[in-house]
């Protein structure tokens, strides 16, 4: 697949409605999601469990990215193809998760910044030699009592923008993920203000560092209030908060909005989504990077099982189509009894 230009790649993964498989989960978050299945994590069940995603039929129509954690691009299949392969056989673009976790910030009780960048060039030029054509990097910032401070979103906003820089000069595109994370009891109030000042000093940290807007990707939580808040907002009320939020800030330029999914439900991420191209009125594609929001279906009806590849096959496909028509503004609720 001859899809060379970081213009070109970032235009290609968002295209005619498709979206990104997150299945960069870490060993640990792996083990986590198998252990609620009753399934040892092993390196040979993580292979089988991706193998069977990356085989589906619903890949071709509706993934145009998948992002990988390192032990999933080295890894074969079953028949002795790398697991990338499989991925590009479908007509998807395959990329990886670059950044190393965190780190606590010195005088900033409770919050954290990313690390990664000490030897990224050469992890980068690797992973491009592999045929990885974009890379994503996640900050994460925390609502609560007086925080997030101005020093934890300075720190990962500069991170994110250092990564961008760096995959950009290695041919990538760098997908940047600024989460602010759904955990918490504030309102739909708080996470709209703390957005904007995290996707302001992103964007800043960006013009800096010189990235080409037109071959990145932005990965931003959506609008809404926090997981433990008494009073959730309505469908409608996300979806207008979140467009409000992204239209005061994020350039024209970008080529692509891909929402994490952030601890919403299947149900929840693909209406939100949907509901914001319905609105429509905004200059780029806004689509989907959804990891569980994509994956808990499947993983449920698989059950570790070879037996139930299939339908754990017929469940992830269904999801995936889902997303498509909700990033294409053509999803209803009644489209899921189907």
């Amino acid at each position: 697949m001859l899809v060379e230009n970081l213009e070109d790649i970032a235009a290609y993964i968002v295209d005619d409605g498709k979206g990104i498989l997150a299945a960069d989960e870490s060993n640990p978050t792996c083990s986590k999601r198998f252990e609620s299945i009753g399934v040892v994590s092993t390196e040979e069940k993580r292979r089988d469990y991706r193998e069977m995603l990356f085989r589906s039929d619903g890949m071709p129509d509706n993934i145009g990215g998948v992002i990988l954690f390192d032990e999933t691009i080295r890894q074969r299949a079953a028949d002795g193809m790398l697991l990338r392969e499989v991925i590009a056989e479908k007509g998807a673009l395959f990329g990886i998760k670059v950044d190393q976790g965190v780190r606590s910030i010195d005088g900033c009780p409770g919050e954290t910044v990313t690390v990664g960048l000490d030897g990224l060039d050469g992890r980068l030029q690797e992973y491009a030699s592999m045929g990885a054509k974009f890379a994503k990097w996640r900050a994460v910032i925390k609502i609560g009592s007086a925080i997030p401070s101005e020093k934890c979103i300075e720190l990962n906003m500069k991170a994110l923008a250092n990564y961008a820089a760096l995959a950009q000069a290695n041919g990538m595109v760098p997908i940047v993920e600024p989460e602010v994370l759904m955990e918490g009891e504030h309102t739909i109030d708080s996470c709209h203000e703390v957005t904007e000042r995290a996707l302001k000093a992103l964007f800043q940290c960006l013009e800096q560092d010189g990235v080409n807007l037109k071959g990145s990707l932005l990965k931003p939580n959506m609008i809404t209030a926090g997981a433990g808040c008494s009073v959730q907002a309505s469908v409608d009320d996300v979806a207008e908060r979140t467009l409000i939020c992204l239209k005061a800030i994020v350039p024209s330029a970008v080529p692509g909005i891909c929402f994490l999914s952030g601890g919403q439900s299947d149900l929840q991420a693909t209406a939100h989504l949907d509901a914001m191209n319905k609105i429509g009125g905004f200059p780029w594609k806004l689509s989907f990077s959804y990891g569980r929001a994509l994956q808990s279906s499947a993983l449920s009806a698989w059950g570790g099982s070879p037996d139930r590849v299939r339908s754990a096959q017929d469940a992830f496909s269904h999801r995936a189509s889902m997303n498509r028509l909700a990033a294409l503004g053509k999803w209803n609720k009644e489209l899921e009894a189907g």
